[in-house]
């Protein structure tokens, strides 16, 4: 198949869930012999932080062949202007920029690639797609969190793309309901993230001088929430002295950063709780941890959870956690807490009392993320990919 995928977002650099799974996507359907394309859009220019096959065509939309369309200073003011009233209403922005400058080269993509069906990675490129351009070849439109968001924050002209898309796939059963509450006539489907399968196993058994709790991710105050972890690990600190706590993921805010510096020092736990930065090698800080918590108020699938829970570890989060809460089967293969610091300490306490219950829950949530392997998850996206490109003429392309 000739394959197109169009996210229409920042690519150069970035370390974040929605390029990886860009990339990822793109190498593995390239590695089963489809021709694949992917069309980005970003003011920078340069590499990928996830390394890209070489078969894999790029292109950006802001720098692409020869011209230029920057997102300028008077776009983000507007933008940022509009935001602080209406999340929808900011967003549209963003569309708007879309229109006047990069669809004359997404048309040009199309016709040159003349893909076979489109991934659209978010409903502002589908938008592009379907009621823009009105292209007549199929479109998958993805959902990397929960849909029911769509209706309250994302303009109103991106939502005919959704009930457009041959199919809308999300990454959990409860968003496919969401979505098909306000969108019955859409057909949804449920293929969640992949996951790695580790050959190895953290080996939660062994005696230690020091045991390990780890999160990672980007520390951002009002999503990731690393302050609440900080501060429930400092609650419980003295009653566990070989304990530490490692946090590995980029700075996302330098005054929040500092805040979260300044509470480990003021805690004198300097030596115990670190920032680690980022990783190119999550695998091995997986393997040498005890316990994963993930301190989310919301997440998108919680992928960096999903792959603590399949090196084996035990896991803790937030009940009221959108993702989080379906991944981890409270008292099976984690824990779930109430939310706030007070409530997540006492549930890492119970892990990190008791070894027992942490090899349990180990490999109980190493087990549930068989699910999720690599062959099964793409071999659904393959699946679906020929079915809905099947009964089309690609040749067919409408503008």
């Amino acid at each position: 198949m000739r394959i197109l995928l169009a996210n229409f977002a920042k690519m150069v650099g970035d370390s974040g869930g929605l390029a990886k799974v860009n990339v990822a996507f793109a190498n593995e359907m390239v590695r089963r012999g489809h021709a694949v394309t992917t069309a980005y859009s970003d003011d920078r220019e340069g590499d990928f932080f996830y390394p890209l096959d070489p078969r894999v065509t790029a292109y950006n939309l802001r720098h692409f062949r020869g011209q230029t369309h920057l997102y300028s200073l008077s776009y983000k003011v507007r933008r940022e202007i509009l935001r602080a009233f209406s999340q929808k209403a900011g967003r549209a922005v963003n569309n708007d920029f879309t229109e006047k400058y990069l669809l004359p080269h997404v048309q040009t993509i199309l016709e040159e690639t003349v893909p076979e069906v489109i991934i659209s990675f978010q409903p502002a490129s589908a938008k592009s797609l379907l009621s823009d351009l009105h292209t007549k070849i199929p479109v998958i439109t993805m959902s990397h969190g929960d849909p029911e968001d769509y209706f309250h924050t994302y303009p109103t002209a991106e939502l005919p793309s959704l009930s457009l898309s041959a199919v809308c796939q999300v990454l959990l059963p409860s968003f496919a309901e969401h979505l098909k509450a306000h969108l019955p006539e859409a057909r949804v489907e449920v293929i969640g993230n992949v996951v790695p399968q580790y050959e190895e196993q953290a080996d939660l058994q062994r005696e230690k001088e020091k045991y390990k709790i780890i999160f990672v991710g980007r520390m951002v105050r009002n999503h990731k929430r690393p302050h609440l972890l900080i501060e429930a690990f400092i609650k419980i600190a003295a009653e566990f002295p070989d304990w530490t706590l490692e946090l590995w993921g980029a700075e996302d805010d330098k005054r929040y950063q500092k805040e979260l510096q300044a509470m480990i020092e003021r805690a004198g736990l300097a030596e115990r709780i670190l920032f680690c930065g980022t990783t190119m090698n999550v695998p091995a800080v997986l393997a040498d941890a005890d316990l994963y918590v993930m301190p989310s108020a919301y997440e998108a699938f919680g992928l960096s959870l999903a792959e603590g829970m399949s090196m084996g570890l035990p896991v803790v989060g937030y009940r009221n956690c959108v993702a989080v809460n379906e991944l981890i089967r409270d008292g099976d293969n984690g824990l779930l807490a109430a939310d706030g610091a007070d409530a997540l300490a006492e549930r890492m306490a119970l892990l990190m009392r008791d070894r027992d219950l942490r090899v349990r829950m180990g490999a109980a949530a190493r087990g549930s993320m068989r699910a999720y392997a690599p062959e099964i998850i793409w071999t659904k996206w393959e699946n679906l990919m020929r079915e809905v490109a099947a009964p089309h003429d690609s040749s067919k392309i409408q503008s």
